[in-house]
């Protein structure tokens, strides 16, 4: 019995033809200019969110280890300029009392649009399953604010686990008249609950977002591969800007929001790419 589905055999055996299919697709549904809307929109939500994140979730976790995992992972999201980032953060959170409200309003406001437009991209993505009926008003209306409360669980879970392995860094183990110190675990599994973590996320929107059932193991394989797509190409970010950029230099104090909303831009790309692999792959068997 062939453990792969008809679908995965036909890619294996035509490759170059399933490359060309998910480009075409690429091009035809303009992913690049879909990806700018949802990145703008996603910057302007960002920071109301980590701020009011931050401070609900101050009453369980102490806001300094907070910060230190929002120190940790932002690099994650924005190369280079998580520093910069994580300082505006503590700045605005001097004056959280004052401002709550009004950044209220503008998270729900702005991640309300970004998850409109990333719907319709889906939609855009996966017509080929041919599903007329719309979700209803209220779950269309709901879901994103799901989705925020899911990102603001999951920090919190992030930062709980994280403090655990921290505290491993400073033990190690005693074997005969041999010691290892536990640091170097510690470091690798702060990697991977990071990758883990974007998996994850990046999964759940595939899952969730297209209208009509998502395999569940095509979401975690595309969530997989474009999570490790965007960390080698993070890598070659932070080297970038640490040598060679000159950013700086020429936005001056825009610095952060340009290099910030030029990383966003390539995660949604990455992320909308992924959706164009899985869309592809669903109706790959009907072209061969």
């Amino acid at each position: 019995m062939n453990p792969l589905s008809p679908n995965a055999l036909k890619v294996l055996t035509h490759p170059l033809d399933f490359v060309l299919c998910v480009l075409k697709g690429f091009r035809k549904n303009q992913i690049i200019l879909l990806a700018g809307a949802i990145a703008y929109y996603a910057l302007l939500s960002v920071v109301p969110f980590l701020i009011l994140t931050v401070i609900a979730l101050s009453h369980w976790v102490s806001q300094a280890e907070l910060l230190d995992t929002l120190g940790r992972y932002l690099e994650w999201l924005v190369p280079s300029q998580s520093a910069a980032l994580l300082l505006d953060l503590t700045n605005f959170l001097e004056n959280g009392v004052a401002i709550g409200v009004v950044l209220l309003v503008t998270m729900l406001f702005f991640s309300s649009l970004a998850f409109s437009v990333l719907e319709k991209s889906m939609a855009v993505i996966f017509s080929h399953r041919g599903i007329i009926q719309k979700r209803h008003f209220l779950t269309s209306a709901l879901l994103p604010y799901c989705l925020v409360f899911f990102l603001g669980a999951g920090l919190l879970v992030v930062t709980i686990v994280s403090i655990s392995l921290e505290g491993m860094a400073l033990m190690s183990v005693n074997l005969l008249e041999w010691r290892w110190s536990l640091s170097g675990l510690s470091r690798v599994l702060l990697y991977l609950l990071g990758l883990g973590t974007e998996t994850i996320i990046l999964s759940a929107v595939y899952y969730l977002v297209p209208i009509g059932r998502t395999a569940i193991h095509h979401a975690l394989i595309g969530g997989f591969i474009m999570a490790s797509i965007w960390e080698i190409i993070r890598h070659q970010l932070v080297w970038y800007f640490a040598t060679m950029s000159r950013a700086s230099v020429v936005y001056g104090s825009l610095t952060t929001a340009v290099v910030a909303l030029f990383s966003m831009e390539i995660i949604a790309t990455l992320l909308l790419l992924g959706a164009q692999v899985i869309s592809e792959y669903e109706r790959f068997g009907e072209k061969h």
